[in-house]
């Protein structure tokens, strides 16, 4: 495979950061070498666990990502019928819970488990990059900080779709399609906790905020946190359970938020430039990959050639 000057300054850094000695280096170009540029061929023959084959998330990832999830399917299922409780279908899921009363006790319980998972999401992606850097180890390419580079790859990739390219733009750990569904759903948060807050702690920002906005800003808060929240939840439904799960290559389910892990498959078509870090990071991949391109001829169905 040619790489890019792209991904070839992918692998240069990291074989730097992991100070791969010179027979690792000859590894690892032997490797890149016996890939095809075809990167189609490659992601649609590679042998992938569906409970996945990569590292991706750690444990703190997961803990918080369930922690969010679960709390804001259970704070929807609790808040927005005491929002809408005059309408037909609010009365029996509030009855269901015990009323209006104790549905309020358990939205703000539910409230403060979400809250204490986003500083526990903040402390992590704070103090890990600090640690990388101290290490010299990190990387602003593997973080979700947007870069101009997610613009050039969504422009790449949805002249792939229409069919103007063969090839899909060759993207890092986190895609612009993650990036948005990340910064979307912490500013869905920030909005719930500002709203949610003006209803429990209105003397607080009657103290802070000018007299003259203080009844028109609770009244905006008060409008915005169900419709924010069921905007969230339709979000969530249809754009975000679909993409992650529900898409074909994907359906029924992807491990990743349960084991950490992502399939071979997915990295290499999604996160091609991560997949070169293994590379270098993981020799039992390297190992794999050489093995299934021993025999692979150019022309040849990848998969036959293997076998046969």
């Amino acid at each position: 495979m040619n790489l890019s000057a792209e991904a070839r300054d992918v692998l240069e850094t990291s074989m730097r950061i992991h100070r791969v000695d010179d027979q690792q280096r000859s590894e690892i170009e032997k490797v890149i070498a016996a890939m095809p540029d075809d990167k189609v061929l490659l992601y649609k023959n590679v042998v992938s666990n569906p409970i996945g084959d990569l590292p991706r998330y750690s444990i703190h990832t997961r803990i918080q990502h369930m922690m969010i999830f679960v709390s804001f399917l259970a704070l929807a299922f609790t808040g927005l019928p005491i929002a809408f409780f005059d309408h037909f279908w609010a009365e029996p899921l509030n009855s269901l819970i015990g009323g209006v009363d104790v549905s309020r006790i358990m939205h703000r319980t539910l409230a403060s488990v979400m809250i204490f998972g986003m500083l526990y999401h903040m402390v992590t992606i704070t103090l890990g990059p600090l640690q990388q850097i101290m290490r010299g180890r990190f990387e602003l390419q593997r973080t979700i900080i947007p870069t101009f580079k997610d613009i050039r790859d969504f422009k790449q990739d949805m002249l792939y779709f229409a069919g103007k390219h063969d090839q899909r733009p060759e993207m890092d750990k986190f895609m612009y399609k993650q990036k948005i569904h990340y910064f979307a759903a912490a500013f869905g948060n920030l909005v719930m906790i500002i709203s949610g807050s003006s209803f429990l702690f209105p003397e607080f920002w009657a103290a802070v905020l000018p007299i003259g906005i203080v009844s028109n800003f609770q009244e905006m808060m008060r409008l915005s946190h169900p419709h924010e929240a069921l905007l969230a939840l339709l979000v969530i439904a249809f754009w975000h359970w679909y993409n992650v799960h529900l898409a074909p290559g994907r359906f029924p389910m992807q491990w990743t938020f349960l084991t950490g892990k992502i399939t071979r498959e997915h990295q290499i078509e999604e996160h091609f430039l991560e997949y070169l870090r293994n590379l270098v990071e993981f020799p039992g991949e390297r190992a794999y990959l050489l093995d299934l391109l021993a025999n692979w001829k150019p022309g040849e169905d990848m998969a036959e050639s293997t076998s046969s």
